[in-house]
């Protein structure tokens, strides 16, 4: 009969647990069908029998080209500035409990979203037609400040006030949201401690709300970047309109429309990068784990996470009590 020493057997180390990963077949067989179909459709359209990729490499830097880029980064930059501006205060309107500030936030949002946008950029490039002069000035006096329209509503300000104004419908909305989602008893205990509706509103509710906004503001973001294209009814020479004009002239239409998605492409893919910073820049403090980075989120879907032995360790095992004798 063989006995065993209970020391010898405590102070031998436990083994390391083997990760055997659990293996799916049909996944690589559904990456394989979608990617053998991704590439017949690329090569495809690579191959076309009349698209000049030359044509597309002469006209990718064309200088018309980058100044359309330009005009379009400053729409969207200045359409931005006037949707997030004005949808903050429109959304704190809405929450008023003043019934005619209440009213007339919801009246400007039930307008500027049931109406399209290309119509609205359309009636601003237009306003000249029923009002050909602009008048501000004290009511009941003659001090007043007369324009021509034309002179002032130029197309690209006309774009503007289409994209900018029809933006601040929808980010009142996200902005509501993200305020009716901080809980109501912060704001009763800070008012409690003496602080003003305006500054609990600064203070404490926007900074928590920014996690609940700051998402589909970037979406909203990223949609004005290519809704830009629609100033093109209005002459204004953003990436789209440039484009036309080129392709126009050397019938290479195709050619050009390639050019401008591969920009617009670049544009928001760089703004993507950017939404990703700034939600983990904002999540600090309210999630355990913070999102995944896109260089994070590249490295685990072509590499994936190996687990080895020296990763996972058997939890050690208690050690068994000395015999006193």
């Amino acid at each position: 009969m063989t006995v065993t020493d209970p020391s010898a057997t405590a102070s031998r180390k436990p083994e390391a647990i083997k990760a055997i990963p659990l293996r799916h077949p049909w996944r690589w067989v559904a990456a394989v069908v979608v990617f053998a179909a991704a590439a017949s459709a690329l090569y495809t359209f690579a191959t076309a029998p009349n698209l000049s990729w030359r044509a597309v490499g002469q006209f990718f830097f064309f200088p018309a080209i980058l100044r359309g880029i330009l005009i379009t980064l400053a729409l969207t930059v200045i359409a931005m500035a006037i949707g997030v501006s004005l949808g903050v205060l429109l959304a704190v309107m809405r929450l008023s409990v003043n019934p005619v500030v209440s009213t007339v936030s919801w009246f400007y949002i039930w307008f500027f979203r049931g109406t399209p946008v290309l119509v609205q950029i359309f009636f601003w490039y237009n306003l000249a037609l029923i009002l050909p002069f602009l008048r501000i000035g004290i009511p009941f006096t003659h001090i007043q400040w007369v324009g021509v329209t034309n002179q002032i509503v130029s197309p690209f300000l006309a774009a503007t006030l289409g994209l900018g104004l029809n933006e601040a419908a929808y980010m009142s909305e996200i902005v509501r949201a993200g305020i009716i989602s901080v809980d109501q008893g912060q704001t009763e205990a800070a008012q409690a401690l003496g602080m003003t509706r305006t500054r609990v509103m600064r203070r404490i509710v926007l900074p928590q709300a920014m996690r609940v906004i700051l998402p589909p503001t970037g979406n909203e973001t990223i949609s004005m970047l290519k809704t830009s294209s629609l100033a093109s009814i209005a002459t204004v020479g953003e990436l789209f309109y440039a484009q036309g004009q080129i392709s126009n002239a050397n019938f290479d239409i195709v050619e050009l429309l390639v050019v401008a998605s591969i920009w617009y492409l670049f544009m928001t893919s760089i703004l993507t990068f950017g939404q990703y910073y700034l939600e983990r820049y904002f999540a600090r403090g309210s999630a355990r784990q913070l999102p995944v980075t896109p260089l994070q989120r590249f490295r685990r879907t072509f590499f994936g996470s190996h687990v080895t032995p020296q990763m996972v360790q058997a939890d050690p095992l208690p050690t068994p009590p000395r015999h006193p004798f």
